[in-house]
């Protein structure tokens, strides 16, 4: 299951690896291209309720092969489409396919890691890895083809969408099927709890996404770097993410998911300030790093934490910690946009360093569920 996040959530990261290229030629502005962050989460962030409603009422598991496929086929026609409007539905199919992969993949990793907050960073790290790669794969072939390159990007998504078609299901019904079901949780769903992880989830995403759209442009405009060296800072603040998951599935195990999320936000204020303060682009690059593993660091734990909050309803509280985190963010990005071309890249990257506060300020409302005690 986490081999599959890498693959699924690898389209993820291709579509912010294409922002500057579609800025560059196509003359797209900050808004346009805050519109195709739009495209990639608006349906996702609809649809991923009522995917996570299904799984919970019966097993499936076509939605984790059929959800990447989807998803991969999208993002690999997005730089293939005439106009900005098919650009947009593309990457709108793309989300879609997102959307119904992660409440079943949850479901299923949650099945082999029982109630090990590490176990389920290993899921969780799957994501963040096929996002890093997304960006890191997508910029030769970018570079190289030029926007149309895209199209190559499919093949990820077909192969490993056969593989699971032919693996997943004696993979976790044969070999594993007594311990997986004596791992699950149990209990009564508290809908408050959940209710208010939700809110830091959403907090947490729009912070992501804020980053993720806008850092490679920021060192290109304000640094004055190369296209080049501006997706690296990308891939940078995606790879230390890697770190930064780990690093919370260990805190979550030896203290408690709660101090995680809390070690997250505080440490992500200064180390994006320190960017947004660096004159030079090396500075900034490391401060970009810490910034990568401090926005990681709670990512690994919702998950598990969400599951226990509501033991009744797994795909449901999957679809929206893993599936909701990755994409509700990306509604509020065109303000992020906006505001940048009303001001400065810098101005709304210094806006977002708000968001970490309110998310430790809403954390203080959080208690260990019974299930996870």
């Amino acid at each position: 299951m986490s081999s599959a996040h890498v693959v699924d959530d690898f389209y993820q990261g291709v579509i912010p690896a294409l922002l500057p290229f579609l800025v560059s030629q196509r003359n797209y502005s900050y808004a346009a291209i805050s519109g195709i962050t739009l495209a990639a989460t608006v349906l996702s962030s609809v649809a991923q309720p009522a995917f996570g409603v299904l799984a919970d009422r019966g097993s499936r598991r076509w939605m984790v092969p059929g959800g990447m496929l989807l998803a991969g086929i999208g993002a690999s026609l997005a730089g293939l489409m005439p106009s900005y409007a098919l650009t947009w539905l593309v990457v709108a199919a793309s989300g879609l396919g997102i959307a119904a992969f992660h409440p079943e993949a949850a479901r299923s990793a949650r099945q082999a890691a029982g109630n090990s907050n590490t176990a389920m960073s290993v899921f969780a790290l799957g994501g963040n890895a096929g996002y890093a790669l997304g960006s890191l794969v997508a910029t030769p072939v970018l570079l190289w083809l030029g926007v149309r390159g895209t199209g190559l990007l499919v093949l990820p998504a077909v192969v490993m969408a056969l593989i699971l078609s032919r693996t997943l299901n004696r993979t976790l019904d044969h070999r594993e099927e007594h311990r997986s079901r004596s791992r699950m949780p149990s209990g009564v769903d508290d809908w408050h709890a959940f209710s208010t992880l939700t809110a830091i989830v959403i907090v947490r995403s729009i912070f992501f996404f804020g980053v993720t759209s806008f850092v490679a442009l920021y060192f290109i405009h304000h640094l004055g770097t190369s296209k080049a060296t501006g997706n690296a800072a990308l891939t940078v603040f995606l790879v230390t993410g890697a770190v930064g998951t780990l690093i919370g599935g260990w805190l979550g195990d030896r203290f408690s998911p709660i101090v995680s999320i809390r070690a997250g936000f505080a440490l992500a204020i200064p180390a994006l300030a320190g960017a947004l303060l660096a004159s030079s682009a090396p500075v900034a690059m490391v401060c970009i790093a810490a910034t990568g593993v401090a926005t990681y660091i709670p990512f690994s734990v919702f998950v598990l934490l969400g599951q226990n909050y509501l033991p009744n309803r797994i795909g449901t509280a999957s679809g929206v910690t893993v599936g909701l985190a990755v994409s509700v963010g990306g509604l509020a990005n065109p303000l992020v946009g906006w505001l940048a071309d009303a001001t400065s890249l810098r101005m709304a990257l210094t806006v977002l360093l708000v968001l970490p506060v309110i998310a430790l300020v809403v954390s203080v409302f959080l208690r260990m569920p019974k299930a996870g005690r």
